[in-house]
């Protein structure tokens, strides 16, 4: 019996797969792999039956009529603004991401873990205090005055109540918080739900945000809710940079209505310029200077163990979705 051959697959170097992840890949493909997709050449395009999304580069009508044999579209993501889903469908190609895996997403994480993390080391200043330890700057009570309340005496206000921000709020009230939410979708009554983001800034000492970017949420947090915060109060994003209006964002804290922001997403990040952009960055160049503004590299989401098996599982869905499977 002739061997069955190995459906072809179009893989991105950029997307950082782990060894576990790309083992599996390379046992059920035949894979091509280029830095990224400026890269791509038209005999690459016109082999591929499968070809990986990473974010940044766009899979829209143009890419897909290059590629007469493709079948599947696949990116480890939760949403997918960068691919063309109508176009898809008309084509008949299936798309694969993790938004719709919603029993799998339970056992990832780290991006509500984290998101605490950022919480606690912003309201305690923990980045600002342990530098003063290190240069000789030894005793508690010049921190303890930059830090008003203990967490259980501030409220939690949570933008999106999906997967991560139900974590979050579940982990705020194990912290003795009274939990706000608003969310166009979920609903739990172990929280307080407002009616409008207006509501919600008005409710919360510390305010984070989880909701996926699509066209309605770019922009959802604006200067209008800032202002609307109370003053004093915090602010944290884990999900998309293109979610706040960051020029917004920069004046409330330069005017010290806010007390504090930390974010591990930035507008932009997954453009190919981003690395310039970076370099100029208002609020970048605001948290050099400053000890209430703290910036990570989005690494919400990239502990080993939650990297490995969403890009696994990711497989996983391509293969279930190829018609000989």
């Amino acid at each position: 019996m002739a061997k069955t051959r190995k459906p072809r697959l179009l893989y991105y170097e950029i997307m950082r797969y782990h060894d576990q992840a790309l083992a599996k890949l390379h046992q059920h493909f035949e894979v091509a792999a280029l830095p990224d997709p400026g890269h791509d050449t038209a005999a690459l395009l016109a082999w591929a039956e499968v070809i990986m999304a990473p974010l940044g580069f766009p899979v829209d009508r143009q890419k897909m009529d290059c590629c007469p044999e493709l079948k599947v579209i696949a990116s480890s993501t939760l949403s997918v603004p960068h691919i063309d889903l109508d176009y898809a469908a008309a084509r008949g190609l299936r798309v694969v991401h993790l938004g719709r895996e919603q029993e799998f997403l339970k056992t990832i994480t780290p991006t509500a873990e984290l998101t605490w993390g950022l919480v606690l080391a912003l309201t305690r200043h923990i980045p600002w205090a342990s530098k003063a330890a290190l240069a000789g700057q030894w005793g508690g009570r010049p921190w303890g005055r930059k830090t008003p309340r203990m967490l259980s005496n501030m409220s939690l206000g949570v933008v999106g109540l999906g997967r991560l921000g139900a974590l979050v709020a579940s982990y705020g009230q194990a912290f003795g918080m009274p939990v706000y939410y608003w969310s166009r979708n979920s609903r739990n009554d172990a929280y307080t739900r407002c009616s409008s983001l207006p509501e919600l800034a008005r409710a919360a000492d510390i305010v984070s945000v989880h909701v996926h970017h699509t066209p309605e949420t770019g922009g959802l947090i604006d200067r209008a809710f800032f202002q609307a915060m109370r003053p004093g109060s915090y602010f944290i994003n884990t999900a998309r940079g293109e979610v706040v209006d960051e020029e917004a964002l920069l004046a409330a804290l330069e005017s010290g209505h806010l007390a504090g922001a930390a974010l591990d997403v930035l507008a932009g990040e997954f453009q190919p310029d981003f690395p310039e952009r970076l370099a100029r960055s208002p609020l970048v160049a605001y948290a050099r200077q400053h000890d209430n503004l703290i910036i990570t590299p989005h690494y919400a989401g990239a502990t080993q163990d939650a990297w490995s098996g969403t890009q696994v599982r990711t497989i996983e869905l391509i293969l279930a979705s190829l018609p000989d499977n």
